[in-house]
């Protein structure tokens, strides 16, 4: 019987470091983990956004609209589950990544709408994150996180 191989690629310590940048534990944030390089393609926005600075913007706005990239697995305060982003499966090998995620927006009747998707994450072998792409489901949820977002950038832009 052949022995099961196990993948070290630089993947591992980079998704270890982006949890770690999850939990506010990262030294450094998203600076020590993003390349300067890196290329963030958009379930909402045609064109792929380059850059860290565009990254991180991109990335600090799904934490305003999914309920937090940065907010980790638990609910609200209050005990909703409203926002509630987290990770529902990993898929790592090499240099790739796919995480699975789940999360509740405010849907237009005030109701929390379900929305689910994948971040597909790409880093070089220093373990830098160089390609991070968004998908999800349903339609619904992309609806309103293009709403969200598109107001959160703004926001961001204004201040």
């Amino acid at each position: 019987m052949a022995e099961a191989q196990h993948d070290t690629g630089p993947i591992h310590a980079c998704m270890e470091r982006w949890h770690q940048q999850l939990e506010g534990k990262l030294e450094g944030g998203l600076d020590a983990i993003i390349h300067e390089d890196c290329v963030f393609y958009s379930p909402i926005v045609f064109r792929p956004q380059e850059g860290r600075d565009l990254t991180k913007m991109y990335l600090g706005a799904a934490a305003g609209t999914l309920g937090g990239v940065d907010a980790g697995p638990a609910g609200s305060d209050d005990g909703s589950t409203e926002g509630a982003f987290r990770y529902t499966k990993e898929i790592l090998q090499g240099h790739q990544a796919m995480l699975e995620f789940e999360t509740t927006i405010p849907g237009d009747d005030g109701e929390p709408k379900y929305a689910n998707g994948v971040d597909i994450i790409t880093c070089d072998d220093d373990g830098m994150i160089v390609e991070f792409k968004v998908m999800m489901r349903p339609l619904q949820a992309i609806n309103g996180v293009h709403a969200q977002m598109q107001a959160m950038l703004e926001r961001m832009a204004a201040g």
